[in-house]
């Protein structure tokens, strides 16, 4: 089983990364792999239980399912459905922390999949970096455009 865990300071208040972040659907707006994205029969965003249905800027299709979501700890915990990427058994956690020193936030992400013998190493890497640190990333940019982050 694969583990990978990225974490990061965001230099805006953690209600503001929150609110982007609890919105399950919201990632096309935000995320620079994802070019679309909806929820399947109508559900709420924040419906445990949800699934959306999203296409990567490439044309793959993906269906994750959204699995825990908690207000008070700032935290969900999605699914890999349907994936052409073989992430067996993926389950990622989201998490987010006050940093009270400088009113910033603490972004903990991880998640744990199966892969093909081999892959390994191409598939961590390939989630850290294109999926979670490109996440990270866009999340600090969108923050600031959209006034609510810090340069």
């Amino acid at each position: 089983m694969v583990k990978v865990v990225k974490s990061t300071i965001i230099d805006a208040p953690v209600e503001a990364v929150w609110e982007v972040l609890r919105d399950f659907n919201g990632h096309d707006r935000w995320h620079p792999a994802v070019a679309d994205s909806q929820m399947e029969r109508g559900a709420p965003t924040d419906r445990v239980g949800g699934v959306r249905r999203f296409h990567l800027a490439d044309g793959s299709e993906l269906r994750e399912q959204l699995l825990t979501l908690s207000d008070l700890d700032m935290a969900f915990t999605y699914c890999l459905i349907d994936t052409p990427i073989p992430l067996l058994n993926y389950v990622a956690h989201v998490r987010l922390h006050p940093v009270t020193d400088g009113d910033m936030t603490f972004w903990h992400w991880e998640s744990r999949f199966d892969t093909p013998p081999g892959r390994e190493r191409e598939l961590h890497d390939q989630v850290a970096e294109n999926i979670y640190a490109a996440g990270m990333e866009a999340i600090r940019a969108h923050l600031v455009a959209t006034g609510e982050g810090r340069a």
